[in-house]
């Protein structure tokens, strides 16, 4: 069957993963994407060290560059030699999108601005992504993923006290999804007007766009949304440690409706008629010492014996589970949220699927990243934009 975005083609010339993230989900899609690399190649494939975590595979390149890059054709190309650069005009000239990440100045040192593209290709769709947006004094400021995280609330979202991020590439990754909305839009409304346009988007707005009921909660109430206490919590919506010391969490809304059903589903029936907790409002005022009795008695079973007894009493509870857990959790695979891909060096992986089934053009990962170069010679010949004399005289002069 046919992938959703077969046909069209990307021209990719980006680094680390805010970017390339949304190239790998156009292919994820079935676009062809191309990939252009400089001599020295995508920074990200050099990447080996994470703090204390070590991201290097087995054949000695970064996995990052693995989730940032699959699915694609990689080419390298010189585009600041005069043969290099029309070579790159010709690709422009076949492409539907172009993508990068680069910092303003660099765009417009490379001559990879808006402008730039749209005088060889006025139908493109051109994709930017940037740190901190198209205005203000920091739109050529750069940016990582880490630095997103602090600047747009989500590191205090996570952490009240020292500030901490929610994980690797969070905020990279929103902005490779929040580009990709935007490419496939901007295509969209070209097959309906036969006009391209640039489309920006940043790590900082995408931060923002992920933190949108935060954001929200705090315009509205003018304070900031407090950090995460047990004891302040029902425990209809709030986490438990089980036997074993794996943990639970249960969200039940509204309380006065669930509270009779936990009561019964934990064997805690006496909790009903007791005078300080009989109703919504005697519950809150009492709320730390509930959430003690129910530490109580969820340590008394494992957790896999209380999830099926909650299921059983119409509860809202589920595994607080780790990232090993989750390639091995049987709904994800069940739905192919998690699949096996048999990687060509490194074996055989479990890794994301795509997260939205269609049910005539399905997507998913369909090859590995390319090594550096490797479809250089492929490309230029079945692109159109090199005969074979050309393309050895090009690698005869370090163009490719």
């Amino acid at each position: 069957m046919n992938k959703p975005l077969d046909g069209i083609r990307v021209l990719e010339y980006a680094t680390f993963h805010a970017g390339p993230g949304a190239g790998a989900i156009l292919a994820d899609l079935g676009a062809e994407v191309i990939k252009v690399e400089t001599k020295e190649g995508d920074a990200l494939r050099r990447w080996h060290r994470l703090g204390s975590y070590v991201v290097t595979q087995s054949d000695g390149q970064s996995y990052m560059y693995e989730v940032s890059n699959r699915g694609k054709k990689g080419i390298v190309l010189d585009i600041t030699q005069e043969k290099g650069r029309k070579v790159f005009d010709r690709l422009v000239q076949q492409s539907d999108v172009f993508l990068t990440n680069l910092r303003y100045s660099t765009v417009y040192k490379l001559g990879l601005d808006y402008d730039s593209i749209a005088k060889e290709n006025p139908r493109i769709v051109y994709s930017r992504i940037s740190g901190y947006g198209a205005n203000g004094e920091d739109r050529d400021q750069g940016a990582y993923d880490f630095l997103a995280q602090a600047r747009c609330g989500f590191m205090r979202a996570v952490s009240d006290g020292v500030p901490a991020p929610g994980g690797v590439g969070i905020i990279d990754q929103a902005a490779s999804i929040a580009a990709t909305h935007g490419i496939i839009t901007a295509l969209f409304v070209r097959e309906r007007t036969g006009k391209g346009q640039e489309v920006h988007s940043s790590l900082l707005s995408s931060g923002s766009w992920l933190l949108h009921v935060n954001l929200m909660a705090v315009s509205l109430t003018q304070k900031n949304l407090p950090a995460w206490d047990r004891s302040l919590q029902s425990p209809l919506r709030n986490t438990f440690r089980c036997k074993g010391e794996e943990w639970i969490v249960g969200t039940n809304h509204p309380p006065a409706k669930y509270w009779e059903s936990l009561c019964r589903a934990t064997g805690s029936n006496h909790l009903l008629d007791d005078p300080r907790f009989d109703t919504d409002e005697k519950r809150w005022q009492n709320n730390s010492e509930l959430v003690e009795i129910f530490d109580e008695v969820f340590a008394t079973k494992t957790r896999k014996e209380w999830l099926p007894i909650l299921k059983r009493h119409g509860m809202m509870f589920s595994p607080v589970q780790s990232c090993p857990e989750l390639l091995a959790d049987p709904q994800a695979l069940a739905n192919d949220y998690v699949v096996d891909f048999d990687h060509p060096s490194l074996g055989p992986l479990r890794v994301p699927g795509y997260p939205i089934h269609f049910s005539e053009t399905p997507a998913d990962t369909r090859q590995a990243a390319p090594q550096h170069g490797e479809h250089t010679e492929e490309v230029l010949r079945n692109v159109g934009c090199c005969s074979q004399q050309e393309i050895e005289v090009l690698r005869r002069e370090g163009v490719i």
